[in-house]
């Protein structure tokens, strides 16, 4: 028989602190402190050396978790650079990297495998190479023999899931140095401020009854989901909160972004999961038998991360939250109403991380740690290491 989620674990500090033994909770609830902290470590670093650089492209190396990194990076830059940005995980850097580049590359621990790899390659090609992950770490000693630019980020106890702001940060103020995207100080600042309120909303010592995270968790517990973005920064959102309910929470998650996403999402409102169908969790026949008719499945369910800004149509978003409803398919709303969109991403991301880890909890998991994973790592090698 499977795991059953017990809400009211979510409000038992002692049950919380017993299953989380990483404190998941704790560096999530830190998240603006990430923020500036690291703003500070940037500068000391000598970030600034970008803006005499003039690069031709960019590349961003970043794997496992930190990949949201490079999402937001690549997001961030698409509509306001003339420069080409790519990221990569793995194999080789793009072909036409050379000494007129600059290669960002991100790992919290500074020993991710892959990005090492591509970070060693960038130091063999003469591009000018950033770095950020931990102090006297592999990763700084690559890029102090390639005379780069190292940004350390101390993060004890922390994953690269948990710490992505404190890697996010400084690719923020890279991408503002060369002239990517505008990203100031006071940007930064407001970016911190909205993941304090935020994990004052979503965190453990709010309670159940009132908190989106932890509501949102309870949603998705007897759900199959479906995570829905919208907005400049809508794919990087739904993909992070995708990636954060399967590896944290345990629950595979569909993701897409509107427009594009909008007729493969609606058409599953009809599909066999939808509310009615046979064999389908939505299903309220009370003459089902689970014995001859199978274990029902859970009901489909719609996550919305609405990008509700001011003077901005919504009507796509809508009219798929309309027919969702009418069809049946159960909706949750993640509303972000601050005035940039960098803040509303923070928000989304703020809110969808504290409910896969409460969605772990819940079920009674260490959202740290995951036995399976273990054994990956370990058929891995040292490409299982943490990014």
């Amino acid at each position: 028989m499977g795991a059953v989620f017990d809400e009211a674990r979510l409000d038992d500090e002692g049950a919380l602190a017993s299953l989380d033994s990483s404190e998941t909770l704790r560096v999530l609830a830190g998240a603006g402190a990430q923020v500036r902290s690291t703003m500070a470590a940037a500068g000391e670093a000598g970030l600034d050396r970008l803006r005499d650089v003039g690069p031709r492209g960019v590349v961003v190396a970043a794997a496992g978790g930190s990949v949201a990194v490079a999402d937001i990076f690549e997001a961030l830059s698409r509509g306001a650079s003339a420069l080409p940005v790519q990221s990569c995980s793995s194999g080789s850097l793009p072909g036409w990297v050379g000494a007129l580049d600059v290669v960002l590359a991100v790992s919290q621990s500074g020993r991710a495998a892959g990005t090492l790899a591509l970070a060693a390659e960038a130091s063999r090609r003469g591009a000018f190479l950033v770095t950020v992950g931990a102090p006297d770490s592999p990763l700084a000693d690559v890029c102090a023999r390639a005379h780069g630019v190292h940004v350390p980020i101390a993060m004890t106890g922390s994953s690269s899931r948990t710490s992505v702001w404190a890697q996010a940060t400084p690719a923020l103020l890279a991408a503002d140095a060369m002239g990517l995207a505008s990203v100031s100080q006071e940007t930064l600042g407001s970016l911190a401020d909205v993941l304090d309120r935020t994990a004052l909303e979503a965190g453990p010592a709010s309670e159940s009854f009132v908190n989106p995270a932890k509501l949102l968790a309870a949603d998705l517990a007897e759900s199959t989901p479906i995570v829905l973005g919208e907005g400049t920064f809508g794919e990087v959102t739904a993909r992070r909160a995708a990636a954060m309910f399967g590896r944290t929470g345990r629950v595979p998650v569909a993701h897409g972004c509107l427009p594009d996403a909008a007729s493969q999402i609606v058409a599953c409102f009809d599909g066999p999961l939808a509310p009615g169908q046979s064999g389908g969790g939505g299903s309220d026949d009370i003459f089902a038998d689970p014995f001859l008719d199978g274990p029902s499945r859970p009901p489909l369910r719609l996550v919305m991360l609405r990008d509700t800004s001011p003077g901005v149509g919504h009507e796509l978003v809508d009219t798929v939250v309309s027919v969702a409803q009418d069809a049946g398919v159960r909706v949750s709303l993640v509303d972000a109403v601050a005035p940039e969109p960098l803040l509303r991403l923070a928000h989304h991301v703020a809110v969808t991380d504290f409910a896969a880890t409460y969605l772990a909890l819940g079920f009674g998991f260490d959202p740290a740690t995951s036995p399976h994973v273990r054994l990956l790592r370990g058929a891995r090698g040292s490409e299982g290491r943490r990014a």
